[in-house]
């Protein structure tokens, strides 16, 4: 309720007050009122079960005023109270610890994907300019030996050997730049991206056919997480642009489903403009998302 933090702070601060006046011949109340006073002053704990605070608070006083033979069970109770109001304050102190911990955890995580994948990104256009200058020097070297066939064909050799290592480790730096570009995406949405494949349109990321309801445009929330994380991935990837290719028993809908991906893209953060969607009608329902590379 809204009113409970008040009434307890009230209520705790009315125990506290009668505290000091514990009777002289009740040692165990004093005792375990002396008990609550230094949780009260702890710092770190004085914020922490409030609630529990005031029932032991309640169960000393009753002690303090309970008669002779009444104080062996109230003993037992304010000892309980006042041991569950210590361990209560002590373990939701520590799990606002851990809660705390994990938030910098998390982050730590995402700034270390994000630095890897600038790195990769950084070696990748490295590796690009190094393959470009080795292009334009083939082509000098190419254009001096054209007067002797055998020098030519040496050249070619060479060429090729050191084009074809040049071009692995290319793709190595791709690839790499993918998978951390991928990582940094599920981190940030907490979602999954489905298997992806290459072909000559870019990297192609296919929905699960029960994204949309039969006859229905509109994406489940699972698919609407997917789609997100498609756009974290772009953005990540440094992709210049994505298109949604769908193909449904219907032209219309198959145009709604793909507007409605596209929708979902722009809400992961992904510009509008940079999006190309197609429906069209076809017997294989699909859904495809395809992240263009440079």
């Amino acid at each position: 309720m809204t009113f409970r933090p008040m009434i307890l702070t009230a209520a705790l601060a009315a125990c506290f007050a009668v505290a000091p006046a514990m009777a002289a011949d009740n040692p165990d109340a004093a005792r375990l009122s002396q008990r609550l006073t230094a949780l009260d002053a702890d710092s770190t704990l004085n914020t922490f079960a409030a609630y529990e605070r005031l029932q032991a608070r309640q169960a000393v006083s009753t002690l303090d005023q309970a008669a002779k033979r009444d104080r062996p069970g109230a003993l037992y109770v304010a000892e309980r109270r006042v041991a569950i109001a210590e361990s209560a304050a002590r373990t939701q102190a520590m799990q606002r610890q851990v809660d705390q911990l994990d938030r910098e955890r998390s982050e730590l995580l995402v700034e270390a994907s994000r630095r890897d994948a600038a790195n990769a990104r950084a070696e990748s256009e490295r590796l690009r300019l190094q393959a470009q200058m080795q292009a334009e020097e083939a082509e000098r070297l190419r254009q001096q030996s054209e007067v002797d066939a055998a020098a030519m064909q040496d050249v070619e050799s060479a060429l090729k050997g050191v084009a074809g290592a040049q071009t692995a480790r290319l793709n190595a730096a791709r690839d790499r730049q993918a998978k951390l570009a991928r990582e940094e995406a599920e981190l940030v949405t907490g979602g999954k991206l489905p298997a992806a494949k290459r072909d000559s349109r870019g990297e192609v990321f296919a929905l699960d056919k029960a994204s949309f309801g039969a006859g229905k445009a509109s994406l489940g929330s699972g698919a609407q997480t997917t789609v997100k994380t498609v756009a974290a991935y772009a953005q990540a990837a440094s992709s210049p642009g994505v298109r949604v290719d769908v193909t449904a028993a219907d032209a219309k809908l198959a145009q709604r489903r793909a507007e409605a991906v596209r929708d979902a893209l722009v809400a992961g953060g992904w510009p509008q403009g940079q999006v190309q969607v197609t429906g069209k009608a076809g017997k294989a329902e699909r859904t495809e998302l395809v992240v263009q590379s440079k």
